[in-house]
């Protein structure tokens, strides 16, 4: 079960990927992935889409989403697999955390104009597929396309990262109510790329603590995001707190992302995979085509 080619974090243009969820589907399957989800943030709109065209192409599909949560005054992202798309709470819930980020946009547009970046709103919505999700990536693109900078990862370090002209904070979905709309919807509340949060020891501790009282039950041990020395830590933790793993490559680009779909090592053979925790939630390609 560990050798599954399995794929369970990436955007589609319904936020802030560049790829429409059925192009999507077609390049995860011909890396080779076999099991697929498109979690895209704060939105589930894309899944029906990416469920068709998974099982279009003989893959085998888990539902997905990537909530924005506020812990520590730091935005975490929290990935829900194997819910049901249609549940009226997660969608009022997700509906709720979509909520301020238009003015967050146009005071982000209002800090980059006081460093001569003009236009950067009306710029951004450009490269916006869902209007309600416009965020950090959007104005990312516009800036790499007037040539401020040379690309994303050059206009993150510059302007939108804490203390720099283009950040503004937004206070998300609190991590409880994140982990309740996922569980309560039948599927599992899984961390998202903790190395990226750079918390102290302590602060990173207290974060699974409190993610596994809610009832979250997984971790990102994989992904586009950690090294190898990260990758071993978070097998250990998530043996440490009992959590299934998970492997993603939060792929949104191909001319952004460093990893591409289908393309990350396997997990650790002494990890329990989410998808064997998830079986009866896997929608199978041979049942649904």
């Amino acid at each position: 079960m560990h050798l599954i080619n399995a794929d369970l974090h990436c955007h589609s243009t319904v936020s802030d990927g560049t790829m429409e969820p059925e192009a999507l589907a077609q390049r995860a399957q011909a890396n080779g992935v076999e099991l697929w989800a498109l979690t895209d943030h704060d939105e589930v709109k894309g899944q029906h889409r990416a469920m068709a065209a998974a099982a279009a192409l003989g893959m085998d599909y888990l539902t997905g989403c990537e909530i924005s949560v506020t812990f520590a005054d730091v935005t975490v992202h929290i990935v829900g697999l194997g819910f049901d798309a249609d549940d009226e709470a997660l969608r009022q819930g997700l509906a709720a955390t979509r909520g301020g980020r238009a003015e967050r946009a146009r005071e982000m547009s209002d800090g980059l104009a006081q460093v001569g970046i003009k236009g950067a709103y009306e710029g951004a919505l450009k490269y916006v597929g869902n209007p309600d999700l416009i965020s950090r990536t959007h104005f990312a693109r516009f800036l790499v396309e007037t040539g401020v900078c040379t690309d994303t990862h050059e206009v993150f370090r510059r302007f939108l990262t804490e203390g720099k002209p283009g950040f503004i904070p937004h206070r998300w979905a609190r991590l409880g109510d994140a982990v309740r709309w996922i569980t309560q919807a039948g599927g599992m509340a899984v961390i998202a790329h903790p190395a990226r949060y750079k918390f102290t020891p302590t602060e990173e501790y207290a974060l699974f603590s409190e993610f596994v009282a809610h009832g979250g039950r997984g971790v990102e041990v994989i992904t586009g995001a950690h090294s190898a020395a990260e990758q071993v830590k978070y097998a250990d933790m998530a043996q440490e707190f009992q959590l299934c793993a998970s492997r993603g490559s939060d792929f949104h680009s191909p001319d952004e992302s460093h990893t591409d779909l289908g393309t990350l090592p396997d997990l650790p053979g002494r990890l329990t995979p989410v998808w064997e925790a998830l079986a009866p939630r896997v929608r199978r390609a041979a049942a649904s085509a």
